[in-house]
């Protein structure tokens, strides 16, 4: 997992990115969760979600948003992290130009703020929204979703109520040919103690099925 440093908009940004042997192969930007709660680039589910893309041949990438870690800058309320995450974003496709696709994924503030970069970047096709925080930030930027994705959620998550979310997804509106697929991972909390293989399995089928130009088959887990 080679570090990377990436001039971000209040500074450096740490990073780390993998290259996938097929330069044409897809790429997805993972997003961590609350930098003013501790999150980071190694949170375990931000850091599930990288290895999974890396099995599938994705290029891959993670950072801290400003901040966290070795990244400069303070925490912005998200306003400034959404910058952050475009400037990242520009970096890994700069290192591959040839890549079939873009994807997004993040875990709860994470999955905010890729969902924000998504209504940006046209050439984001698909996204993974882990545990996004539906009780407690505004979601109605997504109108309509141009998009399809998935959501995972954790069904005895006590931080994000389930029914929150499902009432996000009644509320998203979406294009033609565009889907929102929810999906509840049974009796897991909110950070997937003891659950993050099913949110993984979840994930991995959910990718099987939208993401065809990612080819590589998965390692076992």
């Amino acid at each position: 997992m080679p570090e990377v440093i990436i001039n971000g908009p209040e500074g450096r940004l740490e990073a780390r990115y993998m290259p996938a042997a097929d330069p044409t192969a897809p790429l997805a930007l993972i997003l961590h969760p609350e930098p003013n709660r501790g999150g980071n680039m190694n949170n375990r589910v931000s850091l599930a979600m990288y290895k999974h893309f890396q099995d599938r041949g994705f290029h891959v990438m993670r950072f801290n948003f400003r901040g966290v870690g070795r990244s400069k800058g303070v925490y912005n309320n998200g306003e400034g992290e959404l910058s952050d995450a475009a400037t990242a974003l520009d970096w890994i496709e700069a290192q591959c130009p040839s890549a079939r696709s873009c994807w997004v994924a993040g875990f709860s503030f994470g999955a905010w703020i890729g969902m924000q970069l998504m209504m940006r970047r046209p050439e984001i096709v698909g996204f993974v929204a882990v545990t996004p925080p539906a009780a407690d930030k505004d979601f109605t930027f997504l109108a309509p979703g141009p998009s399809s994705g998935v959501i995972l959620h954790g069904e005895a998550d006590s931080v994000v109520p389930a029914e929150t979310v499902s009432k996000l997804v009644d509320r998203i509106q979406t294009q033609k040919g565009v889907e929102v697929d929810l999906r509840f991972v049974p009796e897991a909390n909110h950070f997937f103690s003891s659950h993050l293989d099913e949110l993984m399995a979840e994930m991995g089928d959910y990718l099987s099925k939208a993401a065809p130009d990612s080819d590589k088959p998965l390692d076992p887990m």
